[in-house]
């Protein structure tokens, strides 16, 4: 069974360094800003949203393909993970570890759970596998409705 522990403030962050520069990128300052923005967010952000506050904060104007490019970076060095179908972005709690991903989320208010099931990630692959196919790192995002947004009976 895999076990890991999710991190959140400042080892977080210093984990999330630590990982950026094991994948050989160094971890400037403005990563470091792009980083705490993506996590200053409580659902998943998109780039626009990142680059938003992050020229409030800066006060200055940030340039959205800049963001784009770090997050790009984020994501190959499993600092954060990108939600395909919201094209948002959210970091990665635990980014020593890399294992597939299951997001649950809520059409009505937009939370996202990331939630490990190892069961369904190797049926995932064992499926992949009996078609011919060899999965890299499978991504599964499931769109529903969340405990508190669901209608009670």
């Amino acid at each position: 069974m895999h076990h890991h522990v999710d991190l959140s403030g400042d080892a977080l962050l210093t984990a999330a360094a630590a990982a950026t520069e094991s994948a050989g990128q160094q971890w400037t300052a403005m990563r470091e800003k792009v980083f705490a923005a993506l996590t200053s967010f409580d659902k998943p952000a998109s780039a626009y949203d990142i680059t938003e506050a992050l020229s409030k904060t800066e006060g200055r104007r940030i340039a959205a393909n800049s963001v784009y490019r770090i997050l790009d970076l984020f994501v190959a060095a499993n600092v954060a993970q990108r939600i395909e179908s919201v094209n948002a972005y959210v970091a990665n709690a635990h980014p020593g570890c890399r294992h597939d991903c299951i997001f649950l989320i809520c059409g009505e208010c937009g939370d996202t759970q990331h939630v490990d099931d190892e069961d369904a990630a190797e049926g995932v692959r064992r499926a992949a596998t009996h078609s011919g196919f060899t999965a890299q790192r499978p991504v599964l995002e499931i769109h529903g409705v969340c405990r508190r947004c669901a209608p009670s009976d």
